[in-house]
């Protein structure tokens, strides 16, 4: 039951990040036809992240007591409904409502499946299970913009926010057919999701864990939401052109997932953290001095390959923490919350740095951030696990109620 169990959550990711996917490289194009800035199309993305960061944790915690599945479909239906909603938007104030929503609905679908995948791996293949969600999750954010370009070259923006409702649409009816209902695990006894959180804040290693989630994030708006407005610029540029670079990167961060993952199992994950983090860092300070198309996707890939070697590092992390001390859904929910932070504040200070001092410093700035943040979460992490906290259940603390 296991087995399927995976499978179907790991096609169902797949399925629901391609129609996320598609919708990366028009969003900023249909919110600047509506008259947003450069702080709007920041602002946008900012309330995504901020609904789906708020609701992650209580999500996480109620899934662990509750059950993950009916969350699950849910999450896939408001994604679907998002879709449809989105081609009516007259105003950048209609986007930024609608993306609030969707946050709501994504509070409910990764966190969640990869509380899936954080149960079921086996002590030392952690890297391994959550590469194996990660491939699901950089396969459909892709192979989404590539397909996003096609059809807005084709048939218009409208029809992308279509296709992605089908596929979200498809993925609930996947969910809701062929996982069980219920399947209980794990009883142990579970503190609240606000006990919980004051014992993450008072562990170095937890804080360090959140710290590089929260880190590796920031580049998400100069890198994705900026990018289709640069390239918009270079003669001859397509939807289909910016669909590429955006998927080479992602492709590349799936290709390498398992294998990086199995290489976090069984290396030092403080140095790879410090690895994957100055791969990313100079990435990012280089991508707004190239100039053709070649070079960007060269860049994409090199910083795809940094993404590759940190995310089954920290995935692997939060899976210890959850299976140890907080709970598989809680310790998701809040990891994700980091990622969420990190998403909002660099949207913000992203699009206020363009606004004031042009693209090119905001991706400066971003690059140094993730560089100097990463390499003080590596130092809490090591402090912490030499200090004891080694992600060990203490005799009496805190649990897990969860059933999948």
């Amino acid at each position: 039951m296991f087995n399927r169990i995976l499978v179907t959550v790991v096609v169902a990711v797949f399925i629901a990040l391609l129609g996320i996917g598609i919708i990366v490289p028009i969003l900023p194009v249909l919110a600047t036809t509506l008259g947003a800035s450069g702080f709007a199309l920041g602002l946008i993305t900012a309330a995504f992240s901020l609904s789906r960061g708020l609701c992650q944790p209580v999500i996480g915690s109620l899934s662990d007591r509750w059950g993950r599945k009916g969350f699950l479909v849910a999450g896939l239906f408001i994604y679907g409904l998002v879709g449809l909603l989105v081609p009516l938007a007259d105003s950048v104030a209609h986007l930024i409502v609608i993306r609030l929503f969707q946050g709501f609905g994504a509070a409910m679908i990764v966190p969640v499946a990869m509380a899936y995948a954080s149960f079921l791996s086996p002590p030392g293949e952690e890297g391994r299970y959550m590469g194996v969600i990660n491939v699901a999750v950089f396969c459909g954010i892709g192979c989404g913009p590539v397909l996003g370009g096609y059809f807005a070259d084709n048939w218009g923006m409208a029809s992308v926010f279509h296709v992605m409702a089908y596929l979200c649409f498809f993925a609930f009816i996947l969910v809701w057919v062929n996982m069980p209902s219920c399947c209980p695990v794990d009883r142990r006894q579970q503190v609240g999701l606000l006990e919980n959180i004051g014992l993450m804040l008072r562990r170095r290693r937890t804080v360090g864990i959140f710290l590089a989630r929260f880190a590796t994030v920031l580049m998400m708006v100069p890198t994705m939401a900026f990018l289709p407005v640069m390239m918009a610029g270079w003669p001859g540029s397509s939807g289909l052109q910016t669909g590429l670079v955006i998927a080479s990167r992602t492709l590349m961060n799936a290709v390498l997932q398992y294998p990086f993952g199995a290489l976090a199992d069984r290396f030092d994950k403080v140095v790879l953290l410090l690895c994957g983090s100055l791969c990313m860092g100079v990435a990012v300070v280089l991508i707004p001095s190239m100039t053709h198309l070649g070079a960007m996707i060269g860049m994409y890939l090199f910083l795809g390959f940094g993404e590759a070697v940190l995310w089954p590092v920290l995935g692997a992390y939060a899976v210890e923490e959850g299976r140890n001390l907080f709970g598989h859904g809680t310790m998701m929910g809040v990891f994700n919350l980091a990622m969420s932070a990190g998403v909002f504040t660099g949207a913000l200070l992203a699009g206020a740095s363009m606004d004031a001092l042009g693209m090119r410093h905001a991706f400066w700035a971003t690059g140094g951030a993730i560089v100097v943040l990463c390499a003080l979460a590596a130092y809490l992490i090591r402090s912490g696990e030499n200090a004891g906290e080694i992600g060990e259940k203490k005799a009496g603390g805190p649990g897990s109620s969860s059933s999948v």
